[in-house]
């Protein structure tokens, strides 16, 4: 890694928390709108107030204006295929926060991690070995465990964030088939058109849309739109500052700081229903962010070696 971007990986991490935080506030705003609106229209709304951050990242990356702002995409399909992931997605992890703890529902979605290096092996043609199927396995039994199959309070209610956790990951392993020179916001913004689109036509198909109540709930649905755009703003710019390896251990720090928010506005705390599952999820992934960033390191090792034995 170069000095400037080892300069960069602090303001990274902390725009990357940012990012956390915001998608928080999404979920408190959806958990609370959710008694009067049903989770396909939220969806919606969330992704067509979200297009205007995204619209904003675009016109802010210098490649896109050098390039001559081109809007088409070669590999169309992917973006597609993307929308209609996070569609789902997105329906079912807001219906859990409509219906779990806040927490619980939020813990179980940091399970797409694990999903990603299953789905690496089928999409990317990846080979992983046994330490990362092992590192996946441990996480996925945190996440049976925060589930709590055969606990009296268990409900099929669970299974709704894992979903949306596997189809999150469909999204995070697709995008990793682009061609490099495409910039990250365009493809954000075709994704969340399709999204926005996807969402819109799962509304009208389960019911339409519920007449907005006041003036305070479009303000807070305003509010949902932003904090969501926002914070896949935070991201994208987050992951341009430095390898992504340096930032995948601070995504957990969500789960905390979801049980805190469920309690200080819920007054939920499903401490015992989150642990020891919580701490398998994060060790499994903590294991997998290990293990990448040696391999990482070994091949920058190596191509180094390779450039100097070659001159």
């Amino acid at each position: 890694m170069s000095a400037r971007a080892s300069d960069r990986v602090l303001p990274a991490i902390l725009i990357s928390l940012l990012a956390i935080l915001f998608f928080d506030l999404m979920a408190l705003v959806i958990k609370h709108l959710s008694a009067r609106y049903g989770a396909a229209e939220l969806s919606a709304w969330r992704n067509l107030f979200g297009l205007l951050p995204g619209l904003i990242t675009l016109w802010s990356t210098r490649t896109w204006h050098d390039a001559g702002r081109p809007l088409r995409l070669r590999q169309w399909h992917i973006p597609l295929i993307r929308g209609l992931a996070v569609t789902v997605a997105q329906f079912c992890f807001y219906l859990a926060l409509g219906r779990l703890a806040f927490a619980t529902a939020a813990t179980i979605s940091y399970s797409n991690a694990l999903f990603i290096v299953a789905l690496s092996v089928p999409i990317l043609g990846e080979r992983v070995g046994p330490f990362r199927w092992s590192a996946a396995l441990v996480g996925f039994a945190g996440v049976v465990m925060v589930m709590g199959p055969g606990r009296d309070a268990f409900s099929f209610d669970a299974v709704l964030p894992l979903i949306a956790a596997m189809l999150y990951a469909v999204a995070g392993v697709t995008s990793r088939l682009l061609d490099e020179d495409v910039p990250s916001p365009l493809v954000n913004l075709h994704s969340s058109g399709v999204a926005a689109l996807g969402a819109l036509g799962l509304a009208l198909a389960t019911g339409g849309f519920t007449p907005i109540a006041s003036a305070a709930d479009m303000a807070w649905i305003v509010a949902m739109g932003m904090f969501g755009g926002t914070a896949v703003l935070c991201l994208v710019v987050s992951y341009r500052m430095t390898e992504p390896s340096n930032l995948a251990p601070f995504s957990y720090a969500g789960i905390p700081t979801a049980l805190l928010l469920g309690w200080v506005f819920f007054g939920e705390a499903p401490v015992q229903d989150l642990f020891p599952g919580a701490i398998l999820i994060v060790a499994g992934g903590l294991m997998i962010v290990w293990r990448e960033r040696r391999l990482s390191r070994r091949y920058r090792e190596g191509t180094r070696q390779t450039g100097i034995s070659a001159q």
